[in-house]
């Protein structure tokens, strides 16, 4: 994870429901869904004022051959040095004859101007 920089936001607090590390700003837990700030009507995750999508990929695969198969996936964030921010392993699991596994990856990103940030 990165430090946050000085009035550029990105503080981080702990999800009190899944405990994953999210942004301190966010009302809707991006990991489990859950609603962490009240006060005005339900938002979708998706669909938060200011914020864009600017990545989308979805993906599937299905086992190649009959046999056992074991998969990783494995999420890396990196800057423009190209240095290594963050790696996560997302999930294992294993696929058996004629299963088939999607994996969807999106990036959302809103507007830090004008938040609270901690440091």
């Amino acid at each position: 994870m990165t430090a946050p920089r000085a009035g550029g936001g990105a503080a981080t607090r702990t999800c009190p429901h899944c405990r994953e590390t999210i942004l301190e700003s966010a009302a809707v837990c991006p990991a489990c869904k859950h609603h962490l700030r009240f006060g005005g009507p339900a938002q979708a995750v998706a669909a938060l004022p200011g914020t864009i999508t600017p990545l989308k990929v979805e993906g599937s695969i299905r086992n190649p051959n009959g046999g056992n198969w074991e998969y990783s996936m494995v999420l890396t964030i990196r800057n423009e040095r190209g240095e290594e921010v963050a790696r996560k392993l997302v999930g294992v699991g294993a696929m058996q004859a004629n299963e088939e596994r999607t994996f969807s990856l999106c990036v959302e990103l809103a507007s830090a101007e004008g938040k609270r940030t901690r440091h």
